[in-house]
């Protein structure tokens, strides 16, 4: 007997992802709430900026938040300000795969010049 694949749970599914997170996240090449727990907020919100989302930290704990299962208001005090250390360390000048910096990259795919 076969079993029936298991289908993917959308990112929507983890707490505090709407729909534009979401998108943000697939346009990074995250798709499933499965991929996001794999590789974790820092990689994930780090990759979101390496493809477009412009940086902001409470869109990031909000992202670290739900990963725990938490609301994205819970983050408080001493955490928040840890949280904040680890979103400043996040990279922000990424170059993509392709060798473009990533604003380049960017401005090149608004203007349709990058397939």
């Amino acid at each position: 007997m076969s079993q029936t694949p298991k289908t993917a749970e959308p990112l929507t599914a983890i707490r505090n992802i709407g729909p534009a997170m979401a998108q943000d996240l697939a346009r990074a090449g995250i798709h499933t709430a499965e991929a996001l727990r794999d590789l974790g907020a820092d990689q994930a919100y780090a990759r979101m900026m390496a493809h477009g989302t412009r940086p902001h930290f409470i869109g990031y704990y909000a992202l670290v938040m739900g990963l725990q299962g938490r609301p994205w208001n819970d983050c408080k005090g001493d955490e928040k300000k840890a949280l904040r250390q680890r979103f400043d360390a996040l990279p922000r000048d990424q170059v993509p795969d392709n060798g473009l910096p990533a604003e380049l990259a960017r401005f090149l795919d608004r203007v349709g010049l990058r397939g």
